[in-house]
């Protein structure tokens, strides 16, 4: 990552009619970073990505994608980015590698020299996985292989930036994996900046190299993992037996409370066990404690 700004939110704020969908919210996204908006459904989480992309209005705020205003972004400043859409179900008929060039095509009249826009085919076929199916009909193509294609879509005009929201919705276990490992692929060996949403915490976490979690349209908490895991603690179960009589505890600093539980009962504690709170553990009960306070307060590791 360059540190360039590649995406600047502050403030923003979209209501429907009487209805706050996103408060306040303020993010960033580095050139070359992988970001993960993170959040149960409902959260505003598409409301966000869609306001970037352009394809939908603010109600307050101010954004900044690629150095432009989403809301005035012309027809050079979109084919700077890309979006990979749930699936292209209006082009079964068509021939992945004809599809694929056909799109291709809308990018022409803004290629440059540092991009070359848009890719050869095969060589973009080859870079999602699709080499063998180029000549398939769309609708032959397997779930997994059916997400390789939407992916070559959003990179058919080499963008700056890759938008995806819920990418792996619908994917069983085996596409999913497939997937995560191609968008790997696509963000460290194709120099891509990407933007993403999900509400799995195990995606994010494989995915991303930073996490922005947003619960009713606010960001309550932003960081990678490992700041998350440190700085929002959640509660280590601790479980034993003293007397012939079994005990439970939730205690967030578990190390010293097992230290004095030998330190006042000796060889009457056995049966020791220690559940380490989990990253999934902590954001639950972050999201949660958000969604049960009427005006949830911000937390942040770093600055939004």
């Amino acid at each position: 990552m360059t540190g360039a700004p590649v995406v600047e939110v502050d403030g923003l704020r979209m209501r429907y009619g009487t209805k706050d969908v996103l408060h306040g919210m303020a993010l960033h996204l580095s050139r070359g970073e992988v970001l993960a908006l993170l959040g149960p459904n409902g959260a505003g989480k598409t409301t966000t990505i869609e306001i970037l992309e352009g394809f939908r209005g603010r109600s307050a705020g101010r954004v900044d994608v690629l150095g432009v205003d989403p809301a005035h972004g012309g027809e050079d400043w979109r084919a700077r980015i890309g979006i990979v859409l749930q699936s292209w179900r209006d082009h079964g008929k068509w021939r992945v590698r004809q599809f694929l060039a056909n799109q291709g095509v809308l990018y022409e009249p803004y290629g440059t020299p540092r991009t070359q826009r848009p890719w050869d085919v095969d060589s973009l076929l080859a870079a999602v996985g699709l080499s063998g199916q180029g000549d398939e009909q769309v609708r032959r193509l397997s779930g997994g292989q059916r997400r390789r294609l939407d992916v070559a879509v959003g990179l058919v005009g080499r963008p700056e930036l890759i938008f995806l929201d819920e990418p792996t919705a619908g994917l069983d276990p085996q596409a999913r994996r497939d997937f995560h490992d191609l968008l790997r692929t696509v963000a460290d060996e194709l120099d891509m900046t990407v933007l993403l949403t999900t509400h799995d915490l195990v995606e994010a976490d494989k995915l991303a190299d930073r996490i922005c979690v947003i619960v009713r349209g606010r960001v309550i908490a932003n960081g990678t993992s490992e700041q998350l895991s440190r700085q929002i603690a959640g509660a280590d179960q601790v479980r034993w037996l003293q007397d012939g009589l079994r005990h439970e505890r939730a205690i967030v600093d578990s190390t010293r409370f097992v230290r004095e539980l030998f330190s006042q009962f000796g060889d009457a504690i056995t049966e020791l066990e220690v559940r380490r709170a989990s990253l999934e553990d902590t954001y639950l009960s972050l999201v949660q404690a958000a969604e049960e306070r009427s005006e949830p307060a911000g937390i942040a590791t770093e600055a939004a």
